[in-house]
């Protein structure tokens, strides 16, 4: 069974998908995986460096020298600055990380072995939701989730400037749990901080009977 972790910024989807690894489940961080692929895939390597140019990794990718590590900086300012441009690096990335799931041994029967969990917060948008058997959306009020965001990425400055642009991400973000194409595979779990990452992994796997 392939169970797919979704949910918006500050929603604490990372923090249940650790519980779950920590519990002994299969957990497939796409984000982790994706900055392996481009650190190893020589064919992605060389679709980004065509769309973005040899600065797209550091030191620059010289013929016949191969690549250094990925400028993440440089590849920001260039999609974020252009919206056709983030989608093509996606339509590049996006496939690979399904083939390198679609690479990982079948998965039978119950318990611990029987599931892989992925964890994505661009599930649906990756495409990565066809994969999946079960969705979990993760919910969680705004100001809970402006206030997780503040201290995990300003250092719990929470001034109005850094507010603001916690919501401007969170406006960027499509909401998971309007997807009604898949609706039916979608279990979603309210995590407001009143039950405990440990009791909600609880939730979870009692839900699917895992």
């Amino acid at each position: 069974m392939i169970i797919g972790i979704t949910g918006g910024i500050g929603s604490g989807k990372s923090t249940i998908a650790q519980e779950l690894a920590e519990r002994g489940f299969a957990v497939y961080d796409c984000d982790r995986e994706a900055k392996r692929i481009i650190a190893e895939n020589p064919t992605v390597q060389k679709a980004i460096i065509e769309l973005l140019g040899e600065n797209a990794f550091t030191p620059p990718f010289r013929d016949g020298q191969g690549v250094g590590s990925y400028n993440t900086a440089y590849v920001s300012k260039c999609v974020f600055a252009d919206p056709k441009l983030l989608e093509a690096l996606n339509k590049i990335v996006h496939p690979a990380i399904k083939e390198d799931i679609l690479s990982l041994p079948l998965r039978e029967g119950k318990g611990v072995g029987s599931v892989l969990f992925i964890e994505s917060a661009i599930l649906f948008e990756a495409g990565l939701d066809a994969l999946c058997d079960k969705i979990i959306v993760v919910d969680a009020p705004e100001e809970v989730r402006i206030a997780r965001t503040i201290a995990r990425d300003y250092r719990g400055l929470d001034t109005p400037e850094n507010i603001n642009k916690v919501r401007a991400r969170m406006r960027a973000q499509k909401n998971p749990a309007g997807r009604n194409a898949t609706q039916g595979k979608i279990y979603t779990i309210l995590n407001d901080g009143r039950m405990s990452i440990a009791a909600l992994a609880e939730d979870i796997l009692s839900h699917f009977a895992i």
